[in-house]
């Protein structure tokens, strides 16, 4: 097994650093995130054929359903601004775009709570199409808010990665996708970092 593969696993949808994906639905907005691989610079996402493909593969559009480049921007955007959320996840500042990405697209989605004769409530969205797909996943967040599990969904803290990992740690302290592949790059560098100091002094 390779260092890449080790961190990206050797299977499409396989998990960053061989880890269990999110669980449940949560999964959905992992592999979404995931979409923008940095590292080997592929986007999944990348035009409106890919992404329309991609999106009905995980049931969020219906199969063969038309997408246009405003779509794959809008797609995109938010796409970038949940990565920035999970890295706030790691103790990183989240950028206030980010934000202000999300809460236009929830107003697109018109999300609506909902409430069920067991006392249950839930979040979906009004609209359909992209907007509706997004509204899902926003859903999808919000409800792991509620229940305590997005603190664990985190964006890889190293640059060149950046990949989604669910961190399972008793502690929640995890920070790289693969201690392996990515822990190791970090350690290097910080070595090499305090090497050359020593040898400047």
């Amino acid at each position: 097994m390779t260092a890449l593969d080790d961190r990206m696993g050797t299977e499409p949808g396989a998990q960053p650093g061989r880890r269990a994906p999110a669980p449940g639905d949560l999964a959905i907005v992992q592999a979404f995130v995931n979409t923008g691989d940095v590292e080997a610079g592929i986007d999944r996402l990348g035009d409106p054929l890919r992404a329309a493909t991609w999106m009905a593969r995980h049931g969020l559009v219906a199969p063969r359903s038309d997408l246009d480049d405003g779509s794959v921007r809008r797609l995109i955007e938010v796409r970038e601004a949940l990565r920035a959320l999970l890295l706030a996840s790691t103790g990183e500042p989240l950028d206030p775009s980010a934000t202000d990405v999300l809460n236009g697209a929830a107003a697109e989605a018109h999300l609506l709570v909902g409430f069920e004769v067991d006392g249950t409530s839930w979040l979906e969205p009004a609209a359909g199409g992209v907007d509706g797909a997004i509204g899902l996943m926003l859903g999808i967040v919000f409800a792991s808010m509620t229940a305590g599990t997005w603190s664990r969904l985190k964006a890889c803290v190293e640059d060149s990665c950046r990949r989604a990992f669910y961190d399972r740690s008793k502690n929640r302290s995890g920070v790289w996708c693969s201690m392996r592949v990515c822990g190791n790059r970090a350690k290097t560098r910080a070595y090499r970092r305090r090497h050359a100091g020593g040898l400047s002094a």
